[in-house]
Formats: structure tokens, C-alpha cells, sequence
């Protein structure tokens, strides 16, 4: 397996924001989207046991699955052996491609991703993930976004995520429109980088 990195910090979005855990980066993606703040090209070959090991350094039982896109690489193995030591898996993932066969992950992460990554056609990417504990939509505004599109989309949880555009003033923007817009339609909630608030990893 492929291994971008393996760190140890806060869960900096959505449901377990603020939850220590570990987070294994897997190396590649299937899409390219403009507004990805990840260096998931390059990383290091890895065995399970490897993997496993590291994990195990850490006092955490959480463990988040991401990348790039962790589907492309995620084994029904390498779950079995993180869940027999008691460790409970996060996965996020742009739900373009199905868990691998025999996985077992025990939250879901879900950010659906534009067709076109330069913003000309709004329509989704089609889904092929099961089943989605959490939908994680990143925004810019309701006018260059059809919401109602994600609404559409089975879930147990609806996230807006403010896209941070490295432009304090239009970050802040959109922030502003993130959070009118979920007072407007409260099915959705709020969800900050609040890694990057923090200045942490």
C-alpha cells in the first residue's frame, strides 16, 4: 500500500471535531479537484503490518481512512486487523468508488465532488458508496451551487464546509454565506477546518 502519512492530531471537521486520532493518508485520487489543500501524490510503500504497527504507537482508538481517495486502496484486511485491537475506523472519501469488498468501517465521510473541477458545469459526480453516515459538501455560494442536489443524497448527517480559498477577505465571504445559508435551511450544519484555525496539524 501506498502511505502518503501517518500522524497523530485532532479530527479538525465535522461529527469528530476535536477527537484525538490517527490519521493514515493514503497516496492517490481518481478526481482533481481546484480547491484541494492535499499533497496525496507522493508517499511511502507500505505492508499492513507496517500500517498496523505505527497506528498502534498511538494512544487513540480512532482512526481516520483518507487520502487522496482511500477506496483506490483500503483492504477488508487491513480493517480486520485495526478493529482487533480495538480500533474504531473513519473513512472520508468522495464517494465515487464502492468500499473494497469484506471493508468494515465503522463512520463515513462523504464529499461529493462537481463533474467539472473548473466550475463550468454544476452537475455531481455520480455515487457509488453505500452507505454515508456524514455528507460533507464544500461551499462557496448557493448561487454557483445547487444545494438541493446533495439534499438528495441519503445520509444521517448534512455538513457545509466553507471552501478556503487562501484569501482571508473572500474566505471570510464565504463563511458569511455558509452560515446564512444553514440558518435559512437548518437539515444542514456547520463544519470548520478547525485544524487550520488552530494552527495545528
Amino acid at each position: 500500500m501506498k502511505i502518503n502519512e501517518i500522524f497523530y492530531s485532532l479530527q479538525g471537521e465535522g461529527h469528530y471535531t476535536g477527537t484525538p486520532a490517527v490519521f493514515v493518508r493514503f497516496a492517490g485520487c481518481n478526481l482533481r479537484c481546484w480547491f484541494c489543500d492535499t499533497n496525496f501524490e507522493t508517499g511511502l510503500e507500505m505492508s499492513e503490518d507496517e500500517i498496523v504497527s505505527k497506528v498502534l504507537k498511538y494512544p487513540t482508538r480512532y482512526v481516520v481512512i483518507t487520502g487522496g481517495e482511500p477506496t483506490l486502496q483500503l483492504s477488508a484486511s487491513l480493517c480486520d486487523k485495526l478493529h482487533a485491537h480495538g480500533r474504531y475506523l473513519m473513512m472520508e472519501t468522495n464517494g465515487t468508488r464502492p468500499l473494497p469488498e469484506g471493508c468494515l468501517v465503522d463512520w463515513i465521510t462523504c464529499s461529493p465532488k462537481l463533474s467539472n473541477i473548473v466550475k463550468e458545469k454544476r452537475e455531481l459526480v455520480p455515487l457509488s458508496i453505500g452507505h454515508i453516515d456524514e455528507l460533507k459538501v464544500v461551499f462557496e455560494d448557493s448561487e454557483s451551487q445547487d444545494i438541493a442536489l446533495y439534499e438528495e443524497i441519503p445520509a444521517s448527517e448534512y455538513r457545509l464546509q466553507p471552501c478556503d480559498m487562501q484569501d482571508p477577505q473572500r474566505n471570510q465571504e464565504i463563511i458569511d454565506k455558509t452560515i446564512n445559508y444553514i440558518l435559512q435551511h437548518p437539515q444542514w450544519k456547520l463544519s470548520l477546518q478547525t485544524h487550520k484555525i488552530l494552527g495545528v496539524r
